[in-house]
């Protein structure tokens, strides 16, 4: 059933405002999935944080036009999924990448990431990225190691003092 213009409005309101506060988004064509495997897909998605919308490409260009992710217009054509990972970049990569392993038919077509459209074979760089807690760790990770380095360093001198008094008071007993 065709859409009436305010539906269509608010299609490309919605997908607009979701398109402006997410980091990273896919275009995937679906053809030969079947509903239940385009929910599955859904389920996976929402858990994962991912917004998931087959729209019509004329009406995905509008939504897009204005955001980050305007760089896709070029390339909408044919029947496509948009997927927007708004938790963090690689999340949408993550949910694609392994929706594909076990359907065939489902192929990435496009991802932008920060305003520039990448090629579906950098799926898997995207998907490694790390998420947001990962990222904190990692940073927190890397602040630490110096302060942790020098105490270690430190305490090494009385260490190393205590073990050779240790070793002499042995060698003195043993004799």
């Amino acid at each position: 059933m065709p859409l009436n213009f305010a539906q269509k409005e608010a299609v490309v309101a919605e997908v607009s405002e979701v398109a402006r506060s997410a980091y990273s988004a896919i275009g995937a064509e679906y053809r030969g999935l079947t509903v239940a495997e385009m929910t599955a897909l859904r389920l996976k998605a929402r858990d994962a944080g991912v917004y998931v919308r087959v729209v019509k490409n004329t009406l995905a260009k509008r939504a897009l036009a204005d955001t980050e992710f305007e760089c896709m217009t070029d390339s909408l054509t044919g029947p496509l999924v948009l997927a927007f990972g708004r938790d963090d970049p690689g999340s949408v990569a993550r949910v694609a990448k392994d929706f594909a392993k076990e359907h065939g038919h489902f192929q990435v077509r496009m991802i932008a990431l920060s305003g520039q459209l990448l090629q579906p074979s950098e799926l898997d760089k995207v998907a490694k990225m790390p998420t947001y807690d990962e990222a904190i760790s990692l940073l927190m990770a890397t602040m630490k190691a110096p302060a942790q380095k020098l105490t270690s360093t430190l305490n090494e001198v009385p260490g190393k003092l205590v073990r050779t008094i240790a070793a002499v008071r042995d060698a003195k007993e043993a004799a």
